[in-house]
């Protein structure tokens, strides 16, 4: 590449994964709302500055708002034939887009949004989609995998967010059903212990049973590290997917109004397994 590397958003996820970039000899310039650095990695003044400097960027950003505000500034300071990629998760129609605005400068986008913990966006093992022109996705995936160890094609640009959407939906309700199992579990008296043993050793085995009954909902301790307003707000973009295409989603709707209520509840802030002490509070 002919430059260093912008990284823009260095939160509980963007931190480790631009830290990897770093690690594995990737020259970064970083930017961050929150005023976060990044130890040997200089900073840009604003987003201008970073399409200056740099014909790549990563954006790691909670939503399709905040990638705007960032491109909006940088568009006319990018380079000729630079190169975005957009690892949050951002509704598919806002990244259709911006490809097109970035098409007009001479520039491409790449979706590229993850899956996984903060524990793994340090061990640089993130399933990662990626959406886009050939390309550019040729150009962007050793970059991806300095960051995760599955990189799946998913197709045109803006499929890897719709994909990313729809999987947050199903893992959102293989945990309502977890946690729901779990209440009733506890009335009914049953060992919750043996409760994840069963379920993860049988046809109920999920990811929800798997890294979060035992470990964060049984000790009450509700620190997964995702927090229900994002869960919400996959949940609302999946939402959207299904209307566009005129499928019903029942499933889909139950969801919705579940996490709005929990949102509502104990805010948007709070960790995405607090689902369960939400349904627990409800009569």
């Amino acid at each position: 590449m002919d430059g260093p590397v912008g990284f823009v958003g260095l939160g509980m996820m963007g931190g480790p994964m631009a830290a990897n970039l770093r690690a594995k000899g990737t020259e970064l310039v970083t930017l961050d709302a929150a005023g976060a650095g990044l130890e040997g990695a200089p900073a840009a003044r604003d987003a201008a500055d970073l399409a200056a400097r740099c014909p790549v960027l990563v954006l790691m950003l909670p939503d399709s708002p905040a990638v705007a505000q960032v491109l909006g500034a940088a568009l006319p300071a990018l380079r000729p034939g630079a190169l975005v990629v957009d690892m949050g998760s951002s509704l598919p129609a806002e990244t259709r887009r911006w490809g097109a605005a970035l098409a007009g400068r001479g520039a491409a986008l790449v979706d590229a949004p993850v899956s996984g913990s903060v524990a793994k966006a340090r061990a640089g093992t993130l399933a990662i989609m990626a959406g886009g022109e050939a390309a550019a996705l040729d150009r962007a995936e050793p970059l991806l995998r300095r960051m995760g160890e599955a990189v799946i094609r998913t197709g045109p640009l803006g499929s890897a967010h719709a994909m990313k959407a729809l999987n947050n939906f199903v893992y959102a309700a293989g945990l309502l059903a977890v946690s729901e199992a779990a209440l009733v579990a506890e009335r009914e008296g049953l060992d919750l212990g043996v409760l994840a043993q069963v379920l993860n050793a049988s046809s109920g085995r999920n990811v929800a049973s798997e890294t979060k009954l035992a470990q964060e909902i049984t000790p009450r301790r509700y620190a997964g590290g995702f927090q229900l307003g994002l869960m919400r707000k996959d949940i609302e973009t999946a939402a959207a997917i299904a209307q566009g295409t005129g499928t019903p989603a029942r499933l889909l709707q139950l969801l919705r109004a579940e996490w709005a209520a929990a949102v509502a509840a104990r805010g948007p802030r709070a960790d995405n397994t607090e689902i369960h002490r939400h349904l627990e509070a409800t009569p």
